[in-house]
């Protein structure tokens, strides 16, 4: 290992540890709120500041890979924090192409940001550039659960844009994926076209395709869904194909939007100059944390791109997320999870919300929230994700009717999410 110099009295970081946080035992999640891993960094001086990385059937990794990143960290001077990022960096081989390693480094990094910003009792958008607004327009995300029938949907939209939501995000394409069948083309059409209807053209629509699709299916759901008139299409061909998103962007007249698989600004900028995508979606827990944000928000802002982070896990990505939209020049629109988060998830921290379908961005130290470690002890958890019969990056009961959904009609029952340790 590299070796650290003498700090004297200077503040070190002392401790870097992953926390695991699940569901308890009956709650009914979606898939994608089963788990939350955060990180807490603890210096010699007693400050705590905090992190958080993504999970979608990687829980377990990214926390034994925080273990690694640690390495780097722990002895270090607190300001030496980006130096650690960088040696890291040169000593994981795989850390490009790692979305485990470099999640966890993303983790360490926003903690260590949020203890520096916290040293100097400001923001941490001090510490990124000139700090442009102080609210963002948020899009709803996570409200459609249990919705396979368009009229299902339509009540649910509605519910959201009398909560003050401007935009809606959803997909619309149950369980089909690779192939698009023509019976899955007419449900999903059906679906965008009821809720279009319902809400009016004043809401913004973002379609969701989870980057499932093989390019003649992602081509056919694109050109009839472009009359709906959406704000930009997420992810519509399969990741390992996104050479065809050129063809795609050529014949779809909706903008193209991705990003929350790339994780480094170079990945970024190859989209950019390929001409992939119109609006990067960075996700400040995959992508290198507030050291590579600040590379992202450059970029973009040199090339006119528009910035929406992708905002899909816990709290600490929230508020993270929130200090790089406070300087982002072409910032365009935040995703927001909040309105249907379970309880469990509510209680981690305070100090933001959502209201009116708006953040306020919080001006505190760090941050600029707290967090409750008793709720913290009482959601620990060591295990797996629960699987089945739905994938963890979908919303519940869309691909699947669960037993008990207000819409009625049973189907297979969900594996029971595992019991929390306590």
């Amino acid at each position: 290992m590299p070796c650290r110099r003498d700090s004297g009295d200077s503040v070190r970081i002392q401790n870097v540890e992953p926390i695991e946080l699940a569901a308890p035992s009956g709650e009914r999640s979606s898939p994608w709120s089963s788990t939350v891993i955060f990180v807490r960094v603890t210096t010699t001086s007693g400050a705590v500041g905090w992190g958080e990385a993504p999970t979608t059937l990687m829980t377990r990794p990214v926390f034994e890979s925080v273990r690694e990143v640690a390495r780097f960290f722990e002895g270090r001077d607190l300001e030496e924090s980006e130096q650690a990022f960088r040696e890291f960096d040169r000593y994981s081989f795989y850390r490009s192409r790692s979305m485990e390693a470099t999640s966890a480094l993303s983790a360490v990094d926003i903690a260590c940001f949020d203890l520096r910003a916290r040293e100097i009792g400001a923001p941490i958008s001090t510490l990124l550039g000139e700090r442009r607004r102080d609210e963002v327009r948020a899009y709803a995300n996570g409200w459609y659960s249990d919705c396979l029938e368009p009229a299902e949907f339509v009540v649910k939209a509605r519910e959201k844009v009398r909560e003050g939501f401007t935009a809606l995000k959803f997909d619309p394409f149950g369980d089909e994926f690779l192939d698009l069948s023509d019976e899955g083309l007419r449900a999903a059409t059906a679906r965008v076209q009821s809720v279009r209807e319902a809400v009016g053209p004043t809401v913004d629509l973002l379609i969701e395709f989870h980057g499932r699709f093989l390019p003649q299916s992602a081509m056919r759901a694109g050109l009839a869904l472009d009359a709906t008139q959406p704000m930009f299409m997420e992810e519509p061909v399969r990741p390992e194909l996104c050479d065809a998103l050129g063809e795609f962007r050529r014949r779809v007249r909706t903008p193209v939007a991705l990003g929350e698989r790339l994780l480094t600004p170079a990945d970024f900028l190859s989209f950019l100059r390929r001409g992939l995508v119109d609006v990067l979606q960075p996700d400040i827990t995959n992508s290198g944390g507030f050291t590579s944000a600040r590379e992202i928000v450059d970029l973009a802002s040199s090339l006119h791109a528009p910035l929406a982070y992708h905002n899909a896990f816990g709290p600490i990505q929230t508020a993270a997320t929130l200090q790089v939209d406070s300087v982002s020049p072409t910032f365009l629109i935040q995703e927001s999870f909040e309105s249907s988060w379970p309880d469990w998830k509510r209680a981690l921290v305070s100090g933001y919300s959502v209201e009116r379908g708006k953040f306020r961005i919080p001006k505190g130290a760090g941050l600029g929230v707290a967090v409750n470690e008793t709720a913290v002890e009482r959601y620990r958890s060591e295990e797996m994700e629960p699987v089945g019969p739905e994938p963890p990056w979908v919303i519940a009961g869309t691909w699947v009717r669960r037993s008990g959904s207000s819409a009625g009609s049973a189907g297979r029952k969900s594996k029971p999410v595992r019991r929390v340790s306590r």
